[in-house]
């Protein structure tokens, strides 16, 4: 019978093969489990938790600065589109004015 494990593709393979070096560190402790497989279960979720909290971390520091970025940017493409609007249409009236933007808001969309 072959073991299961050698069914996997190769990256799969490499993962746990990764996840299960990791949780051999706490062999110690889940040996002392009534049930050592669903206690290296555990240990191996929450060594995977614990990584999925290191890079929430890391993303949100990565995010505001990105957020930052988009809205200079949104507020250059407003300008911009305003500028091109209002030299091709060349708003005087009041009404003319509004129109305009309203097309700079409909523009802002794409």
């Amino acid at each position: 019978m072959v073991d299961w494990k050698e069914l996997l593709p190769e990256d799969v393979k490499k993962s746990l093969a990764d996840i299960l070096n990791k949780t051999k560190k706490y062999r110690y402790a889940y040996l002392e489990s009534n049930n050592s497989q669903i206690a290296q279960l555990w240990i191996a979720i929450s060594y995977l938790n614990k990584q999925l909290e290191e890079i929430k971390e890391i993303l949100g520091k990565v995010q505001e600065p990105f957020k930052a970025i988009i809205e200079v940017g949104e507020e250059e493409k407003r300008k911009t589109i305003e500028r091109i609007v209002e030299e091709i249409i060349k708003p005087t009236d009041e009404e003319t004015q509004k129109a305009t933007k309203k097309l700079v808001e409909t523009l802002m969309k794409f």
